[in-house]
């Protein structure tokens, strides 16, 4: 993981003065128990599947669509950050990616149901140029019906 205090001073100087955007809106609600829930992955790793086009630096605020049947040899991780530590992704792709653990939960019955379909942006973006797309990723949970989001920021 870098810190801060890693970077030369420019760059922490740089960081510091970032603003944390403020969303007007309050996205939390009550829903059925667990055990009734149908959940989605949405990460900022990075991540596609091994036959989509990768995420490229400068590239636009989009997402890709990565399959509730891929398996952890189909899905490669292109974040574009240079400071990214991608070990424990290669170790453990369960790590920035945990759908082999919601699959066994669903198994156990903890959880009510895996979504057909999970997402990922790639974190490296600034977050208010993203809502376009974090709408249409919304849009399509809602067809999944998916009532609960694992949210994984890398």
């Amino acid at each position: 993981m870098a810190r801060l205090e890693t970077f030369d001073e420019a760059l922490q100087a740089l960081y510091r003065k970032l603003d944390c955007p403020v969303f007007d809106t309050h996205p939390w609600t009550e829903g059925p128990a667990l055990a009734q829930r149908r959940v989605a992955i949405v990460s900022t790793a990075g991540l596609h599947h091994s036959h989509d086009r990768p995420f490229t630096v400068g590239g636009p605020a989009d997402y890709r669509i990565i399959p509730g049947d891929t398996g952890a040899r189909d899905l490669l991780m292109s974040h574009v950050s240079t400071n990214f530590d991608r070990i424990g992704f290669q170790q453990d792709w369960n790590i920035v990616f945990p759908l082999e653990r919601l699959r066994e939960l669903a198994a156990a019955g903890i959880i009510g149901s895996v979504a057909d379909f999970h997402y990922s942006f790639m974190g490296a973006i600034d977050p208010t140029l993203m809502e376009s797309a974090a709408r249409r990723v919304a849009s399509l949970l809602i067809k999944d019906r998916v009532n609960a989001v694992l949210l994984v920021p890398v």
